[in-house]
């Protein structure tokens, strides 16, 4: 049957219409009308004007009215004609108005769709509906429409009278091919040999080589392409496996032997430090290659390794940093009690003397590891360049002996620069005293040069400072030594990394002139060949503030007490200290000395106190590292009941954040870990004396 309502079919197979109530109704009330409207023109007769008229109109009505009819009987019979072409279709096909309702549908159809009186709506259909309205406009049209869980493509087009024939197709999914179990090492195809490199190769920027034979590092190069020639040197005639270092070469043949598919890393025997990734594929009887050259990728990829590696290693290198430097001062605060109690002379000093001194020694340890992890605490100046090396020229002569020379160059028009002038000395006095014992151990002797300068952006970029965008500040520290080998050059700035015989480094030279470098928002490269030299290149950035600003802040920085020789005092000190053994040992040796003491393990228990005690605070000490509230979040929270009280902060390390803290702050000032007993009473009083 081809359509729900609408036809049937006599057993000729000729169509034949069936009784419509509808229109039959419609004809019987036609009729009725048309006699009601005639009886009163017969009665009046048609002799007059409005009889005539009357019965002229009722003529016209009855002849609309067969047209209407026959035209009702010739649109029944397109529909017939249209249900006989969907019948004859194959794909499932149906009939619609504009709004959607089917008007009729073939077999295939209902066994897709079911008996459905309209397309469907919502999800399944929201696509078809978009092709309705196109198809309406009178253009082919297509849409989903999803039936059974299964996405059909319907083909709408627009017939006569406004209707719209939809043809379904199925969308089927290809089928993937069956992976093999194993990797083929080489590309495989069924072709006849090639005789030549087509054109694309011929002309690519990557390299391509085709080789006579199958085994690829046994064979001979027939032709090659410029790119492959430029990068390897590469000719016809030559085995193909010449053109690659041998280590790899052999590493690549393995991986070919045991079936492992492309691309091998190689090296290239021409210049051993560019990689390449070699492809290969099997045409019958030959092989093409292709090589990329990968050294400037592989090379941002250590790179960044290496900054990860080096990250890493500084976030552990300042937690343990942190808990050490307390510990130090827990210990150096109780060598300072029992110091007092066996002064010199008494049979335990010496004993605790040298305890001490190896407290010093762990002390500066742990500082070269915070500068490598860039948590120093950093107090900023604006420092001449030149007058910054002149000035610890003297220091570095008797650092570097008689046996090696220090030559100094400084440049013109010398920049000022914003650092820790105590960081950048021992950053350059590092790297002096690495040039000296190189050239030393490689010749008894030699030249150590120290060059200062102004480098415009294109000069800082030439000398190795990709990122340089204006003028910077210049270092460079160089000797005439052997040179740094390349194997160990990935490695220098790791910390306890050191080519020194073992008891003559602690390998954390270089990498605290890494940390100050980084510290102070600058650039560090190396250059060195071996039987060169090395040298190593600071770069800064230049501090360009006007004059009268500098002048300011000359004018506003005070001047430095000079050291209490006194050191008892008096006065209500609030110690913050979440560490136990640093805070109790603190409280009674300042408590010894004269002053009042109020303790609290952290923030919250500090700003309890401080509000109990508020207006009557002399001095706070916090740490600035502490669980819950830190020590500048303390600060801000209890600033209104300190008051102007003076502020000192210990830590054994600070982040950035805090540094900046200190430059904004007034009255704010700090003692580094680990501390000792004098240098805390004298920087006690001195606070207290200045408020």
């Amino acid at each position: 049957m081809a359509d729900f309502q609408l036809q049937d079919k006599a057993s000729t197979g000729a169509p034949r219409r069936r009784f419509d109530p509808w229109l039959a109704g419609a004809a019987v009330f036609f009729v009725g009308a048309a006699a009601f409207a005639v009886a009163p023109a017969l009665k009046a007769g048609p002799v007059t004007l409005a009889g005539l008229l009357l019965l002229l109109g009722v003529a016209g009505v009855a002849i609309l009215g067969l047209v209407a009819i026959r035209g009702s009987a010739v649109s029944g019979g397109d529909v017939d004609q249209a249900e006989d072409f969907i019948d004859a279709l194959s794909e499932p096909a149906a009939l619609a108005a504009p709004d959607g309702r089917l008007l009729a549908a073939n077999l295939s159809w209902r066994e897709v769709m079911g008996d459905q009186r309209r397309l469907p709506k919502g999800v399944a259909g929201s696509s078809l509906f978009a092709a309705l309205v196109q198809a309406r406009k009178g253009e082919m049209a297509q849409g989903v429409l999803r039936a059974s869980g299964v996405d059909h493509t319907a083909n709408v087009s627009r017939l006569a009278g406004g209707r719209l024939l939809i043809r379904l197709t199925p969308i089927v999914e290809p089928q993937r091919a069956v992976e093999t179990l194993e990797a083929a090492p080489v590309a495989e195809r069924v072709a006849p040999p090639p005789t030549t490199l087509d054109a694309f190769a011929g002309a690519s920027p990557f390299g391509a080589a085709l080789l006579e034979g199958l085994e690829p590092f046994k064979s001979r190069v027939l032709e090659v392409n410029p790119a492959l020639t430029t990068m390897t040197g590469g000719k016809a005639g030559m085995v193909f496996g010449d053109l690659i270092d041998a280590t790899t070469r052999a590493e690549a043949e393995t991986r070919l032997n045991e079936g492992k598919a492309g691309p091998f890393e190689v090296r290239l025997a021409r210049d051993q430090t560019r990689i390449a990734h070699l492809y290969l594929y099997r045409a019958e009887g030959r092989v093409v290659a292709y090589m990329i050259d990968v050294s400037e990728q592989k090379q941002m990829e250590l790179q960044l390794a290496q900054s990860q590696k080096m990250q890493a290693i500084g976030q552990l290198a300042g937690g343990v940093a942190h808990d050490f430097n307390n510990l130090l001062t827990a210990i150096q605060l109780r060598l300072d009690e029992l110091l007092h109690r066996h002064p010199v002379g008494d049979p335990s000093y010496e004993g605790l003397n040298e305890i001490r001194q190896t407290g010093v020694r762990a002390a500066d340890l742990v500082r070269k590891l915070l500068a490598f992890s860039r948590k120093q605490t950093v107090q900023r100046e604006v420092l001449d360049l030149g007058e910054l090396i002149s000035e610890f020229e003297v220091l570095l002569r008797r650092l570097l002996r008689e046996d090696v020379k220090l030559i100094t160059d400084y440049g013109r028009d010398l920049p000022k620069v914003r650092a820790d002038k105590s960081q950048l000395e021992t950053a350059v006095m590092n790297l002096a005293v690495n040039a000296r014992d190189a050239v030393r151990a490689a010749k008894g002797g030699g030249i150590v040069r120290i060059r200062t300068a102004r480098l415009t952006r294109d000069e800082a970029i030439g000398l190795g400072f990709p990122a340089a965008e204006s003028d910077v500040a210049f270092i460079e520290v160089s000797d005439d030594g052997p040179g740094i080998p390349p194997d160990v050059m990935g490695k220098i700035f790791d910390p306890f990394f050191t080519t020194k015989p073992v008891g003559e480094g602690t390998g954390l030279g270089l990498a605290t002139v890494y940390g100050i470098v980084k510290q102070s928002d600058g650039w560090i490269h190396v250059h060195s060949r071996p039987g060169e030299g090395a040298a190593f290149r600071i770069f800064l950035p230049i501090y360009d503030a006007p004059a009268g600003v500098i002048a300011a802040q000359a004018a506003a920085e005070p001047v430095k007490p000079r050291a209490a020789r006194d050191l008892s005092g008096a006065g209500r000190i609030l110690f913050v200290e979440d560490e136990d053994a640093v805070r109790s040992v603190a409280a009674r040796l300042l408590r010894a000395r004269g002053y009042e003491v109020l303790e609290a393990a952290d923030g919250e228990e500090a700003l309890l106190i401080a509000e109990e005690h508020a207006g009557t605070i002399d001095l706070l000490i916090s740490d600035v590292i502490m669980p819950g509230i830190d020590g500048p979040t303390l600060l801000k929270k209890a600033r209104g009941y300190l008051g102007n009280a003076p502020v000192m902060f210990i830590s054994g390390y600070a982040e950035a954040e805090f540094s900046d803290l200190l430059e904004g702050e007034t009255g704010v000032t700090f003692l580094p870990k680990p501390i000792d007993i004098k240098t805390l009473a004298e920087r006690v009083k001195q606070q207290l004396q200045a408020a």
